[in-house]
């Protein structure tokens, strides 16, 4: 089955988890490879006796789960250790992606991809456009201290961990606007446009491989 692949992506505060339930109430698949993570690293799965064995036993919550905001903050701190975490992590989280949309039904005419580190992964190839959703890194960090309740350093050390503003808008064939003062109603327009244009680009996808 040939399926439009639509890959969300944004900075962490961006909004990406809005606007995945938008297109959700429109009835389009999403799979997010965020909660895939959180699938892979269960308690009982290989993989994170894996990351126990390489970041430390620490990291094991009393029911054997993965103290995931510890592991956060140490690889936020320290470029090196996230990306040997990436290089763990990444693979099964493609594979079980990959799996998820072999297993759509037919009917899907598109999926969305929710991927946050998209660019930083190196996926672009695996997606056939590329939806942003965009707001100023001020924004970002606000929304992240309220999030997680942590304060502005840490914020903007994790807004700065990612690929750049610019780097990411240079790569969006797409872009949500998540900043606006009217933002509920203006992601709803705004995702009920692109829904009708990834429907037309799907339709003339399976055109062509007809």
């Amino acid at each position: 089955m040939t399926v439009l692949r639509v890959g969300l992506t944004g900075g962490i505060g961006s909004g990406k988890t809005r606007v995945a339930a938008l297109f959700e109430a429109l009835g389009t698949p999403v799979i997010d490879t965020d909660r895939l993570s959180r699938e892979t690293l269960a308690p009982g799965q290989p993989l994170l006796e894996r990351i126990f064995r390489e970041f430390g036993s620490g990291l094991r919550r009393a029911d054997g789960g993965l103290d995931r905001a510890a592991l956060r903050q140490r690889i936020f701190a320290d470029p090196t250790l996230r990306a040997r975490l990436e290089a763990i992590t990444h693979p099964a989280i493609g594979e079980a992606m990959e799996q998820r949309i072999a297993a759509l039904p037919e009917s899907a005419a598109y999926v969305v991809l929710v991927i946050p580190l998209l660019l930083e992964a190196g996926w672009q190839d695996r997606v056939d456009r590329i939806l942003v959703v965009d707001c100023p890194e001020e924004v970002q960090v606000q929304r992240v201290m309220g999030r997680d309740r942590v304060d502005a350093d840490a914020a903007w050390t994790m807004v700065r961990s990612q690929a750049a503003r610019q780097a990411r808008l240079r790569a969006a064939d797409d872009r949500i606007d998540n900043s606006r003062p009217d933002r509920l109603a203006a992601l709803e327009r705004r995702v009920r446009e692109l829904d009708r244009i990834y429907r037309a680009a799907a339709r003339r996808v399976a055109g062509a491989t007809r």
